[in-house]
């Protein structure tokens, strides 16, 4: 909320998801965790910017008759983006644990403005609701946990899953989360499951530097535990996690790299917004989160 309110991106509807960010000090105070900040902030924007833009592409393959199921999605807000911009798939799943998916159904449910897209997208019998699920005809959201595929397949199949349809599975920062062997049995089933099918994986990579195990010690003084960080110690232990799961032509990026590839008008922009000198922290940052993406039916897709 904090990166949309400066101005790195458009997003009117995190305001309803997100408390206003407390106004952060002026730069002279503190610079080294300032251009930490800075860094993270960009990083966001490379992150949205690059994940957006294969959803977009996967859209456009598809020609929008296909479904997204968004994995550990929080308090993500594509959906509402996407029917802004009038890029709705047939149907927008997604899935984060009962007590996430509970708050987000909460203020869904008290805020019209997340409310109506809903119902203007919605046809045929009443959209139904309750505390720890929602399903309308276009987006439904799940509660359920995804180091249990059959459950959650159990569960996405109630909500109308058709898993003859191109489908398009995003996980941003999910994975990192589960041991090796619960992420493996995800990615195995997704690709088991669906002869059509794209996955997007955002998270860290290059973590076993000096860089990336500061990044695991901080995580870790704040009870924060990456289970499955040994599968991101480069792009090529992020590809072959996907390719040895069933997945074909995986491929993997660092955001540095997406970040070179972006508008740079844009880029321009938004280093404009909080001008910083030093670079370096930014780009070791940059280089340390990737983008990972693989496709099956790559004949088609």
């Amino acid at each position: 909320r904090f990166a949309v309110s400066v101005g790195y991106w458009k997003d009117p509807y995190i305001q309803y998801f997100v408390r206003q960010a407390k106004e952060r000090k002026a730069p002279e105070i503190n610079r080294g965790k300032l251009e930490w900040e800075w860094g993270h902030l960009t990083c966001y924007y490379a992150r949205v910017h690059g994940v957006s833009y294969l959803i977009k592409a996967f859209l456009e393959k598809t020609e929008c008759n296909c479904q997204i199921v968004n994995l550990g999605a929080g308090m993500d807000t594509l959906f509402w983006r996407l029917k802004d911009e009038n890029l709705l798939p047939r149907k927008y799943f997604e899935v984060d644990f009962p007590m996430i998916v509970a708050r987000k159904i909460h203020n869904i449910k008290s805020k019209p403005p997340l409310s109506k897209p809903i119902m203007e997208s919605h046809s045929g019998d009443s959209l139904l609701i309750d505390s720890h699920s929602l399903d309308s005809s276009r987006y439904s959201i799940v509660g359920a946990d995804l180091r249990f595929s059959s459950d959650l397949e159990e569960k996405l199949k109630k909500h109308s899953l058709d898993v003859h349809l191109p489908t398009l599975l995003v996980a941003e920062c999910v994975l990192v989360y589960m041991t090796p062997q619960q992420s493996a049995n995800l990615l195995k089933w997704a690709a088991s499951t669906f002869p059509m099918a794209m996955v997007i994986n955002y998270e860290q990579v290059n973590m076993r530097d000096r860089f990336g195990q500061i990044m695991i010690e901080n995580l870790q003084r704040r009870q924060c535990n990456l289970a499955g960080v040994e599968l991101c110690s480069s792009l090529d232990s992020q590809r072959e996690r996907l390719l040895v799961n069933g997945w074909e032509n995986a491929r993997a990026i660092d955001m540095m790299k997406v970040y070179s590839f972006l508008p740079q008008a844009d880029v321009k922009r938004i280093e404009a917004l909080e001008f910083l000198d030093e670079k370096e922290l930014f780009e070791q940052l940059m280089q340390h989160y990737c983008i990972c993406w693989a496709s099956r039916d790559s004949s088609s897709l």
